[in-house]
């Protein structure tokens, strides 16, 4: 097994842009710590890949970088009009053109990075050059329209990846898991009309954004699982084993990718779900051992959301420890208080008629 992880440190150079700090960035130098105050800054992932060199796993990791994704890749999801205002604000010190997405000076090009680091993981797998592959991209990219940024995103890294790899004829069927505590809005729009690619999003309901994301009987190619703050361990796995691989199993895709946020865990700071990182590492094999099954084990992550500074590199690295074989692993210090933390039985009979409800409604 061969596992790829592609990162690149100036994808944590992205930041707020000048209006959000009190230093002058740019060029060479880096942003400041977190950000500018915002809450997707870059240090919960430098602390997973410190994480991941202390214990020994980024060795055991096929690890690389990408091109920034070209123009001409981009243009497969977000029009010309919309680039051209992106590149000139970029070009310009940054700022925001969406909403909650703002960016700095050199923000297109981290962009067009980050989806590059997405599409290249896509490309090393579909081309059996990796069994899978995780890439640590940022800004996120789930919730970004074709024409508007929004939620932190400022590209579809996971849609032009599957474009790009479309064109190339590398695929035709992908399904697109999205575990991130907020709605994969963005995915799901792009996608909404191709049958070739479902999109299934498990999030909390009702947190971001506030008017999409409900469970819809009528939608063809798309799954939105909308659970009850607070949910936790077991609903997760429920929500997994009786709607999730169901409906990946049934669309027999080319690959599985997945919109590998870790904002769904206990203690995070825009979420209130209680997801630990066993509930990552648990999902992940259940991912895996499918896609073993329907498509040659052809599975890419793709970083979004997870803002606890604490907690997120230890999620982190359980999913990536399973992906590589399990056998590094980095064991959660907060693992017994978390654990008592988890919902009681009353709390997972309710959700678990929720779910119930989603199975008979989708005749499954």
């Amino acid at each position: 097994m061969t596992t790829g992880f592609f990162f690149d440190e100036r994808c944590f150079w992205h930041g707020g842009g000048n209006y959000a700090q009190m230093a002058p960035v740019g060029g060479l130098v880096q942003p400041i710590a977190g950000g500018g105050g915002l809450p997707e800054d870059p240090e919960t992932k430098r602390r997973l890949v410190n994480l991941m060199r202390v214990t020994g796993l980024m060795d055991a990791l096929d690890t690389r970088s990408a091109a920034p994704m070209t123009r001409e890749d981009l243009l497969r999801v977000h029009p010309s009009a919309y680039l051209d205002v992106f590149k000139t604000a970029s070009d310009s010190g940054g700022g925001e053109i969406g909403m909650r997405a703002p960016f700095g000076p050199g923000g297109y090009e981290i962009a067009a990075l980050s989806a590059g680091l997405v599409g290249d993981a896509l490309d090393a797998v579909l081309r059996d050059r990796l069994t899978n592959a995780y890439a640590l991209s940022r800004p996120p990219g789930h919730h970004c329209l074709p024409d508007r940024p929004n939620g932190f995103c400022l590209l579809a890294n996971i849609a032009l990846a599957i474009r790009r790899s479309q064109a190339a004829g590398l695929c035709g069927k992908v399904a697109v898991l999205d575990w991130d505590v907020h709605h994969g809005n963005g995915t799901e729009a792009i996608f909404a009309d191709d049958a070739d690619v479902l999109t299934v999003s498990i999030h909390q309901e009702n947190n971001y954004p506030l008017d999409t994301g409900q469970f819809d009987t009528d939608a063809k190619a798309n799954l939105n699982i909308p659970l009850p703050p607070g949910s936790g361990h077991v609903i997760y796995l429920e929500t997994m084993e009786r709607l999730v691989l169901p409906a990946l199993r049934a669309h027999a895709p080319d690959v599985i990718i997945i919109a590998c946020g870790l904002d769904a865990a206990v203690l995070d700071p825009l979420g209130r779900m209680l997801a630990t990182a066993e509930t990552f590492r648990a999902m992940t094999r259940m991912v895996m051992d499918l896609a073993d099954d329907i498509c040659g084990g052809r599975l890419v992550m793709a970083h979004e959301g997870g803002y606890s500074e604490v907690y997120v590199p230890f999620c982190g690295h359980a999913v990536i420890a399973e992906m590589a074989g399990g056998a590094i692993t980095a064991p959660d210090p907060f693992a017994a208080i978390f654990d008592k933390r988890q919902p009681g039985a009353a709390f997972d009979r309710f959700a678990s008629g929720l779910i119930g409800e989603m199975v008979a409604a989708r005749g499954d």
